[in-house]
């Protein structure tokens, strides 16, 4: 069993749901969630808010947190997870904000990603630096993504 179909099972033996908020990894995660045979019985849906602008008008991210650290940071992820997780009602929302290239961007390089995933007891939030192309790095952290929301679901 692949790392995807072990995540899928998990949810569906454990009862939670999922959802997501995207940025660079532009529905990527949805994507890929929703090509496992029976993610309907736990992924709610996901939002993928790519212009900063929409991260702040759908997600509720403050603007004067997106001045101060930018939307690739710490605290973007934070607000992604969080709530788009109460707006969707569910278990855990994973989030991804992040620079896959070509250049940097806000002072950030290229590799720079912000996972969160968020519950209702908490939030985690995972800054990494990854190397490769675009898409070497958007798979690499959704692969992050996946092994931490396996372990947020195992205990």
């Amino acid at each position: 069993m692949d790392l995807l179909e072990e995540v899928s099972q998990a949810f569906k033996e454990s009862g939670l749901t999922l959802g997501s908020a995207e940025s660079f990894t532009g529905g990527l995660f949805a994507e890929r969630i929703t090509s496992v045979s029976g993610a309907s019985k736990f992924y709610k849906g996901g939002f993928v808010t790519y212009a900063t602008e929409e991260k702040i008008k759908l997600l509720s991210v403050p603007e004067w947190e997106v001045k101060q650290h930018g939307v690739i940071s710490r605290e973007i992820a934070f607000y992604m997870a969080n709530n788009a997780r109460q707006l969707l009602g569910a278990d855990i929302c994973v989030s991804f904000t992040g620079n896959a290239g070509p250049e940097a961007m806000e002072n950030k390089p290229v590799g720079e990603v912000h996972i969160g995933i968020a519950t209702a007891q908490s939030a985690q939030i995972y800054s990494l630096n990854f190397d490769g192309t675009r898409e070497e790095i958007r798979n690499q952290s959704l692969e992050f993504a996946l092994k931490k929301l396996l372990q947020v679901i195992k205990g």
